[in-house]
């Protein structure tokens, strides 16, 4: 089906409930693979992180790492889950060119936590509430890379390459209940879910939770049903979303897809589907399997998980304050509304402007900054915020040069400018580029004078009592000093030059 065939999108609600249900993979920040002691680090040349375990070489044992299974109940803690007693892995068995045993060790009817929920904020306000189903462990597959062909796929391309340092890293998948009730809102609900659970697993430590390093991915299933009925329709799953808005996107071209086809009188095909980014478009990838066509049975080379109940309530009780309660607390603290946090969070400027607070920045000042100049350096380079080179305690710094008169706006953005150029401390960019405000009596009194002097008009005009005039003047004075004379400064020089009375 192509793009032109698709229903509106208020067409496909107008018939039809969407039904979601999204899974989540979260590859977890450890020092080691799941069952091995291979490292997780980045960067390394292909295939050199790898050992008989995570290769599946004949007799190689696995081991379970110690620091994943904390994670995972941490994160199952903070979904509000409950916390199995006792828990077995269990083999998933699929031939795949990126699993080198040709199964992948998983977990499948004992997950580690499971019945929770996770309560999402959405823009207006409306607080959503998804149903968690399970959060459980598994390993990551190796990487394929697919050389020839246009799409960078395996359709057309000559030949695969094949790298298994990401064989065995831990992850977590986190799958919701089958999420109802949200009608023509669905995309910015899964796309507001995602966003919360991202906060909540970087507010947990576990994970940086990177979707564009393939550290945090989505799967998103959706089927359609008529109005006013209660079973689910054939669902797809477009696999391995790393994006919140290309979730968004894919959920929305799913349901204007899948409403195209049962309003031709179609069948939806249950498959796997992959998301374009350039055109938000999707497309088959295959036919997806059910639970049974896995052969899951339990893995026979690890003892079953039970972690003890004191253990559990100890983590529990060392859980930090979760996102969505911080935020609260800091709309508060700031003093800004429900919308202008939302800004905040989505442009993830949160642990920024909270550290810039931290030291010493007031923090009107450093969300004004945060927030203007340097989200709008972000965006023209088409970067995180979090991604730019500068501290919060530089932004910090700078905001306490323009308190104590050092700086003015302009010179701030100059002085951000030397900062992100890497020319140094603000400090130090304040002296080389030679930025400090002008407000010593005699530099700026010379640049009154000339002023007055050249606007003879304007003079008579603030001596007749048009006290507001004075702006054209201090407007010339600021135009001779590079923009860096102190205005109110200025502005005072001005109206005691003329004998006025401010």
């Amino acid at each position: 089906m192509t793009v032109t065939e698709l229903v509106s999108y208020e067409d496909a609600l107008a018939s039809y409930d969407p039904v979601m249900g999204l899974e989540v993979h979260v590859e977890l920040g450890t020092r080691t693979k799941m069952f091995c002691g291979c490292s997780t680090a980045l960067g390394a040349e292909p295939n050199t992180q790898t050992c008989p375990v995570c290769l599946g070489l004949p007799g190689s044992l696995p081991v379970v790492n110690a620091t994943a299974v904390e994670s995972a109940v941490r994160i199952g803690l903070a979904l509000n889950c409950g916390i199995a007693e006792w828990c077995r892995f269990a083999r998933k068995n699929y031939f795949y060119p990126d699993m080198p045993k040709n199964f992948q060790i998983s977990q499948y009817d004992e997950p580690i936590a499971f019945d929770g929920y996770l309560d999402v904020q959405l823009e207006d306000g409306e607080v959503f509430r998804v149903g968690i189903e399970r959060a459980h462990m598994e390993e990551d597959t190796g990487k394929s890379t697919h050389i020839g062909g246009a799409t960078g796929r395996i359709h057309g391309a000559s030949h695969s390459l094949l790298d298994y340092n990401r064989a065995g890293i831990p992850l977590i998948e986190i799958v919701t209940k089958p999420i109802t009730g949200a009608g023509e809102r669905a995309p910015e609900v899964a796309r507001a879910y995602v966003a919360e659970l991202r906060e909540l697993i970087r507010a947990l430590g576990v994970s940086e939770a990177r979707m564009e390093m393939g550290q945090m991915r989505c799967d998103v299933n959706l089927s359609l049903r008529p109005h006013g009925t209660e079973t689910f329709g054939t669902r797809s799953e477009t696999k391995n979303v790393n994006s919140l808005r290309s979730v968004e996107r894919a959920t929305r071209f799913e349901i204007q897809r899948h409403a195209a086809l049962l309003d031709a009188g179609e069948k939806v095909v249950q498959e796997t589907r992959h998301f374009h980014e350039e055109d938000g478009t999707t497309t088959s990838g295959r036919v997806k399997e059910e639970a049974e066509d896995y052969r899951y049975f339990p893995e026979p080379d690890l003892v079953p998980v039970a972690p003890a109940r004191e253990w559990v309530e100890k983590l529990r009780a060392q859980l930090p304050e979760l996102p969505r309660v911080r935020r609260n607390r800091l709309r508060e603290e700031w003093g800004v509304s429900e919308h202008e946090m939302q800004s905040v969070l989505n442009a993830g400027a949160i642990d920024l402007i909270t550290a810039t607070v931290d030291a010493g920045a007031p923090a009107d000042q450093a969300r004004k900054w945060w927030m203007g100049e340097l989200a709008r350096r972000a965006n023209e380079q088409g970067s995180e915020l979090s991604a730019l080179p500068i501290t919060p305690a530089q932004v910090a710094r700078v905001c306490a040069l323009v308190a104590e008169g050092s700086l003015n706006d302009k010179l701030a953005r100059q002085t951000i400018e030397g900062v992100l150029a890497g020319e140094g401390e603000p400090d130090e960019v304040v002296e080389r580029r030679g930025l400090k405000v002008v407000s010593d009596t005699g530099a700026l009194g010379k640049a009154v004078d000339e002023a007055i002097a050249a606007n003879p008009d304007v003079a008579e005009k603030i001596r007749g009592g048009k006290v507001a005039a004075a702006g054209a003047l201090v407007g010339a004075v600021m135009k001779a000093t590079r923009g860096q004379a102190d205005a109110a400064r200025a502005r005072e020089l001005i109206l005691e030059r003329l004998g006025v009375q401010g």
